[in-house]
């Protein structure tokens, strides 16, 4: 009901709905995806994660616009840094999602007033890192401490885990980043430790 009423929302605005699908697998073999310009990403969607479908949207060149209950700051951080283009939630009027899409596909990004508000007082607290990719809630808290300056075994130790633990949390993190190795990774995480939580 929920996508029966966006796309009339949309149709109705101009835009052309070339398909619908429930979750990731759907989404990724809808026959239609190919001729989209752009895919509206909802970030629970049965039991896939949202954030990785923008992931793979983005891997086929495809932009991703996020309409999600979701307006805690951390969240719409994690959706931008998986490289969506735009995050409206759902309490917005109608008329946000439409200025969303039309911004998104004029090569803006978008922000809607709801979710830019959790944002801006994130603002007032500088040091903490963006949450990138789609990290759990432990390898969040080792990429901080990997910009922080801090080595494995000092991380392990912090952490009440072994080294191998760290590593294991470190290859995930670079599998998903998709970066070059452990140097390339501590380098990023010190980058966006110090970039300003209030820059998308």
């Amino acid at each position: 009901m929920v996508r029966e009423g966006l796309a009339t929302v949309l149709v109705q605005a101009g835009f052309l709905v070339c398909g619908q699908a429930g979750d990731l697998q759907g989404t990724l073999a809808h026959p239609e995806l190919g001729a989209a310009s752009l895919v509206i990403v909802d970030l629970s969607i049965g039991e896939d994660s949202g954030v990785d479908l923008i992931h793979r949207l983005r891997a086929q060149g495809l932009l991703a616009l996020v309409y999600s209950m979701h307006e805690d700051p951390e969240i719409v951080r994690k959706a931008f840094a998986a490289g969506a283009a735009g995050y409206v939630t759902k309490r917005e009027v109608a008329s946000c999602l439409v200025e969303a899409v039309a911004g998104v596909l004029a090569g803006r990004q978008y922000v809607s007033p709801r979710a830019g508000v959790g944002l801006a007082r994130c603002a007032a607290e500088p040091g903490k890192a963006l949450p990138a990719a789609d990290f759990s809630e432990q390898q969040q808290r080792v990429y901080e401490m990997l910009g922080d300056g801090l080595g494995p075994n000092e991380i392990a130790q912090a952490l009440s885990v072994s080294p191998r633990t760290v590593e294991s949390y470190a290859a995930r993190m670079i599998d998903k980043l998709e970066v070059a190795g452990m140097k390339e990774l501590r380098r990023r995480a010190i980058a966006d430790r110090h970039r300003s939580p209030g820059k998308l």
